[in-house]
């Protein structure tokens, strides 16, 4: 019996692993804190939240901008402007939060706008800039993005692991 025509395409069709193993990618949750467009791979974010109302924390360095509560559990919300020394973010009413994780860590994070999930060549990665200051031990690289210009890429679990340790100094 001969193949059906859309069996004969099925059979010459090149299978969808091939073709992603020639030009392997990852997934990073974009945001922008203020003028930054940054990005985070997707598997250390929870979950993205309208901004609901902080509690303050005494004596916690500035970057901490207090807890909140989500779902039952209470976690500190971190400036990541401040954090990097790049500024520092105003929590407005279209901002968002999202819960990073790591090491079963959580914590939240303000960003002015949350971009969404994009899918980055690894081959496309750029190192950080020599000389950028305390920022660039943070990123894993940059990426010139062709609709979102230039995104910095960070590495979310030592941002979590620099901050906790800050806090815990104290």
């Amino acid at each position: 019996m001969e193949p059906t025509p859309l069996q004969r395409a099925l059979a010459e069709a090149p299978e969808k692993t091939r073709a992603q193993a020639a030009r392997p990618d990852e997934e990073f949750f974009v945001f922008k804190l203020g003028a930054v467009t940054l990005a985070v791979l997707s598997k250390h974010v929870r979950e993205v939240s309208r901004l609901s109302p902080m509690t303050p924390l005494p004596r916690v360095p500035s970057f901490v901008l207090g807890v909140v509560g989500n779902r039952g559990q209470v976690m500190p919300v971190i400036d990541l402007l401040r954090f990097l020394q790049q500024g520092e973010s105003k929590a407005t009413r279209g901002g968002r939060l999202f819960v990073g994780e790591s090491s079963g860590l959580l914590v939240a994070f303000l960003a002015d706008q949350v971009i969404g999930l994009r899918r980055i060549f690894v081959a496309d990665k750029l190192p950080p800039p020599a000389g950028g200051g305390a920022a660039n031990e943070f990123l894993v690289g940059i990426v010139q993005h062709r609709e979102l210009g230039s995104l910095s890429l960070l590495d979310l679990p030592r941002v979590l692991t620099a901050a906790r340790g800050s806090v815990v100094r104290r």
